[in-house]
């Protein structure tokens, strides 16, 4: 069963939400300096596709950390050629992996918690500083309903004095994401047909099982509350 059969289901004020969606993006739309971090995921590629179909003026970036499974590599190619707004790539620093690698092993991630944030730093958060570093707001595809931790998700968060953060979808369930990419017909990851609801880098990343936490397939060897790489972290 694809996630679609799976999944899609649209909320009854389902109507409502995309217009708020399309009013907000519109809104992000006027920062001078703004783009959408995507990883490539369902609620990712919602929102790529929305920039695109409104024509907005906001380019779009990936981590490449290195890591990534194939089917997110060919989905990157895939949206690299069709987007109509400009799609960048930013990958870890060569070096710093190579030596990250050389010192703590290939299995680095699952000794501890603080190597696993570690390769984190040298594979996302870095790159994320490159792509930022110049930008007064993003876009991401944060929803409440992802976890705990995001549970409070506000629309437009202006926690960080450095930039906004525009979260679209954060009134969104998965039903209302994956009615949209069955709709609007919206080429996603592949993956997601095989119960990755949540998808990062190969080595930190599995299936789920029916009735399992949506992000249970992140860094599944680690408690529950240390479940962030810090990408989206709030203090």
């Amino acid at each position: 069963m694809s996630a679609i059969e799976q999944n899609a289901k649209a909320s009854a004020d389902f109507d409502a939400k995309l217009a708020q969606t399309c009013d907000l993006l519109q809104q992000a739309a006027g920062q001078a300096r703004i783009t959408q971090a995507s990883s490539l995921g369902a609620e990712d590629v919602v929102i790529s596709h929305l920039i695109n179909a409104l024509a907005l003026p906001i380019p779009i970036f990936v981590l490449e950390t290195g890591a990534l499974h194939p089917e997110t590599l060919q989905l990157l190619a895939a949206t690299q050629r069709d987007s109509r707004s400009p799609v960048q790539v930013f990958q870890p620093r060569a070096e710093a992996v190579l030596k990250f690698v050389a010192r703590e092993g290939q299995d680095a991630i699952f000794k501890s918690i603080a190597l696993r944030k570690a390769c984190c730093q040298i594979r996302k958060m870095e790159p994320l500083a490159r792509a930022l570093a110049d930008k007064d707001a993003w876009i991401t595809g944060l929803r409440r309903e992802q976890s705990g931790s995001r549970a409070q998700v506000p629309l437009i968060d202006r926690n960080d004095s450095a930039r906004i953060k525009f979260n679209p979808l954060a009134h969104w369930t998965w039903g209302d994401v994956w009615h949209f990419i069955a709709t609007e017909k919206v080429a996603y990851n592949p993956l997601h047909d095989q119960f990755y609801p949540s998808i990062g880098c190969a080595p930190c990343t599995r299936a789920i099982s029916l009735g399992e936490d949506f992000r249970a397939g992140r860094w599944w060897w680690e408690e529950e509350t240390a479940k962030e790489c810090g990408l989206h972290t709030t203090t």
